[in-house]
């Protein structure tokens, strides 16, 4: 299993970090590690950035926000630092960070460094190599749900954080903020987004329950054991956790579920194996995490439909950054193809209130 690990590459062009001014702020925090340091990038994340250091033998991770982002409240290092510092105590699968760091002068923003978290990270297709039977595929979904569960538990205010986010009227700003911020970052007319922005002023239910939220909880944010595939050691990328609405982070985890009978464009939008025979459909993922936390899911079409226009903004403000030249990665060149399904099924969704 260990050809499955999650491993970095060489840095995408642009992304560079400056090793000439990085390596003797590194020395100091780790005076005893001797050796050059060298650095390489994990490829998949299309927000913050992740890095993995090695600094003589010190296995290292950083976070630092993406070059060129106008976003700020988006990328707030020192806010994602605190919480995951508070939080790793009481949920191990946060990870273990170590300093932060808010002198621009060395990476030209602010970042924060923490300890790596081997494991195996599933992305939109399986490995070939791997066994992947029904069983363990359905195994996985229950732990998948079951670990968003644990994290909904986490009493958020014994551990410090609960000013972390304001769970009053929480869905509310989260509907009319999205909308404003697809319109600060437009570059294409959509049509379904103002028919899917007056069905959600028109929908909105009441905040039922409150908790910690990840707010980006996919397969591919998700570290599995390499010895049990089913077994999940890490959960990264907490750049949007906040204190909100459960049920609104159980719907963000939806959008990126696909089902097998799901039409094309939706397929476009997996983020893992979850058609894979034994995998939970969306509607078992609904009815296994009520049934855990006793919830009242008979609204989760709204929250659905509000996930998967959250995440075409997501994608809209990525774009927004490529189409004014202040990124090149390549990979942005696609999103507004990607955009236009998610909008669709979002407005689908609100069409046929179903999941």
């Amino acid at each position: 299993m260990s050809d499955l690990l999650d491993h970095p590459v060489a840095v995408r062009s642009g992304e560079e970090l400056d090793v000439a001014k990085l390596e003797p702020y590194l020395c100091r925090h780790f005076p005893s590690e001797t050796g050059t340091l060298r650095v390489r990038q994990y490829p998949s994340g299309h927000s913050n950035l992740t890095y993995a250091l090695n600094l003589g033998a010190r296995e290292l991770v950083l976070r630092r926000p993406p070059f060129g982002s106008k976003v700020k409240s988006a990328h707030d290092m020192g806010r994602e630092f605190r919480a995951l510092s508070k939080l790793h105590s009481v949920y191990a699968p946060a990870p273990e960070v170590l300093f932060y760091c808010d002198d621009d002068s060395i990476l030209g923003a602010p970042f924060y460094v923490m300890e790596p978290i081997h494991g195996i990270i599933l992305r939109r297709d399986l490995p070939r190599e791997l066994d992947f039977p029904a069983e363990k595929a359905r195994r996985l979904s229950e732990s998948f749900a079951e670990n968003l569960v644990r994290l909904h538990h986490v009493d958020y205010t014994a551990v410090g954080l609960s000013d972390l986010g304001r769970p009053e009227g929480y869905l509310e700003r989260q509907v009319r903020g999205w909308i404003e911020r697809y319109h600060g970052s437009k570059t294409h007319d959509y049509p379904e987004v103002e028919k899917i922005s007056v069905w959600m002023r028109d929908h909105m239910p009441s905040t039922s329950t409150s908790s910690l939220i990840h707010n980006d909880y996919k397969y591919d944010n998700v570290v599995l054991d390499s010895n049990d595939i089913t077994k999940i050691v890490g959960v990264l990328d907490w750049e949007m956790c906040t204190i909100g609405d459960s049920l609104s982070d159980l719907a963000t985890a939806l959008a990126y579920w696909v089902d097998p009978g799901d039409p094309e464009e939706l397929q476009q939008n997996r983020w893992g194996p979850t058609t894979t025979p034994g995998s939970f459909t969306r509607e078992e993922f609904v009815q296994y995490y009520a049934h855990q936390t006793h919830s009242d899911v008979s609204e989760i079409a709204f929250y659905l439909t509000f996930a998967r226009f959250k995440l075409a903004v997501i994608a809209q403000q990525i774009y927004f950054r490529y189409y004014q030249g202040l990124t090149k990665d390549p990979r942005f060149a696609s999103m507004p193809e990607k955009i236009q399904f998610l909008l669709c099924a979002a407005l689908r969704g609100a069409q046929t209130d179903r999941v």
